[in-house]
């Protein structure tokens, strides 16, 4: 059931990011009376159509239908949408209808300043929704993060690197980090060549070895929070219900064995379990010896304190710039992404998905914060990769718009059209490489 929930989920997701996109392209077109002849959710690949407004059984329904200039439909192959916009180079690879004599309606007949807002229309709503979606977040839900004030706690990676477990991290290089759970990510992101750390009473220079910088970003829990093992309740059902555990409590020792984390304590259940033991608990000013029964999971059967979240509250004119800046750093941040994916030594190239992977990053239950954030975080993603500059992207055609504004020459045809073909040849080896890495991780 989760796993249907997820597709379905994601269906969704791209459902909406595909028509916010070309719906862009569609508004500044017939603006500026150009004649959009297609505009279809999914692709109708060899003229296979789930619907079209050209069905017979629509027009009977609608008769208005007959006179619409633009065919409105949902393919099958669900790999994204298209606004077929005529007298224009797109991935359809319609060059007949160029050899006609140039239309007013088309797309080619407009000034270049034109044709770069239509190209840019699609990028803008992706940028515009997930402003909007922000907005609606902050406003609704607040916004909760963890100050960069908690020390780390780090694994084998971390330790190589230089980390050691109660370090405070304090600076990378110049840039001061603020939400401790963006610590690893922008450890790669910044590609960081010092980390500055508070280490017990000493301020530390660790110097990062950038040929480890590829295991950083396949490492999760890399720099993960150092949890003060602190009982906040006991659960009804566990067996040390009756122990004498009481909220509050901080378990310092477990079997004997130093633990000041609460990551020292569960290897520690591991190792003992089905087998009764004693905690050492702080209460207060005391230290105590209370014996507790391990579970056959390797579980104590308590709830523990969560580190102390802080919770920001906005009304909705708080919201809207806040979600402005909130969008522009999620800009910045994927933008980075792909410079760590154009960097072969990095790594970064394995940790491209398709649709595998955006599946995974959903939840197996509802719910609707976590499906808007995510829908507006992949509505950034659509629009910075759009951006780049492949001919079969907007960015493609975004730059032959600007060369012919500044230069007042513009390609042929003939170059558009090969062009087009050489982004899309990119764009299948981009495909298969999201693939490839989905399989390789479904093996692993």
């Amino acid at each position: 059931m989760s796993v249907l929930l997820k597709i379905l989920q994601v269906i969704l997701a791209l459902s909406v990011l595909i028509l916010f996109h070309e719906l862009g392209h569609f508004l500044w077109a017939k603006l500026f009376k150009i004649r959009v002849e297609k505009f279809f959710l999914f692709f109708d690949v060899n003229g296979v159509k789930l619907f079209s407004t050209r069905m017979a059984w629509f027009r009977k329904l609608v008769p208005s239908a007959r006179n619409w200039e633009t065919e409105y439909g949902i393919g099958w192959l669900p790999l994204g949408g298209y606004c077929k916009i005529a007298g224009m180079i797109d991935e359809s690879m319609d060059t007949e209808a160029l050899r006609q004599p140039p239309q007013p309606w088309e797309f080619r007949t407009k000034p270049a300043w034109q044709r770069l807002v239509v190209m840019s229309g699609g990028v803008l709503n992706n940028f515009l929704l997930a402003i909007g979606l922000f907005i609606a977040i902050l406003a609704i839900w607040g916004e909760v993060y963890l100050p960069n004030n908690s020390p780390v706690y780090v694994n084998e990676l971390g330790r190589e690197m230089g980390f050691r477990t109660g370090d405070i991290i304090l600076k990378y290089d110049d840039y001061v980090p603020t939400d401790f759970l963006n610590l690893q990510a922008d450890l790669a992101r910044r590609q960081v060549k010092k980390a500055t750390v508070l280490r017990g009473t000493d301020t530390l220079d660790i110097y990062i070895d950038q040929s480890l910088m590829n295991r950083v970003l396949n490492t999760p829990g890399m720099l993960d929070v150092a949890l003060p093992f602190v009982v906040d309740s006991v659960m009804a059902t566990s067996p040390n219900a009756g122990a004498g555990l009481v909220r509050g409590d901080r378990i310092v020792g477990v079997a004997g064995e130093r633990t000041l984390y609460l990551q020292d304590a569960r290897e520690v259940f591991a190792r003992h379990r089905g087998e009764q033991i004693a905690l050492e608990v702080l209460r207060e000013a005391d230290t105590l010896q209370i014996p507790v029964q391990i579970d056959s999971a390797g579980m104590l059967g308590v709830f523990t304190q969560n580190p102390d979240m802080e919770y920001r509250r906005y009304s909705l004119l708080q919201a809207i710039p806040a979600g402005c800046r909130m969008t522009w750093s999620q800009v910045k941040g994927y933008v980075q992404d792909l410079r760590l994916v154009a960097t072969p030594s990095t790594g970064a190239y394995k940790s491209v998905g398709s649709f595998v992977a955006i599946g995974q990053v959903f939840p197996s239950s509802w719910n609707w914060h976590q499906f808007l954030y995510i829908l507006a975080l992949l509505s950034i993603m659509l629009g910075v990769m759009n951006l780049l500059p492949v001919p079969a992207l907007d960015g493609g055609h975004i730059v032959f718009c600007l060369y012919e504004i500044f230069t007042g020459r513009r390609p042929s045809d003939r170059f558009l059209a090969v062009a087009q073909v050489i982004g899309m040849f990119l764009l299948v080896l981009l495909m298969f490489l999201a693939f490839g890495n989905d399989i390789a991780r479904l093996i692993h």
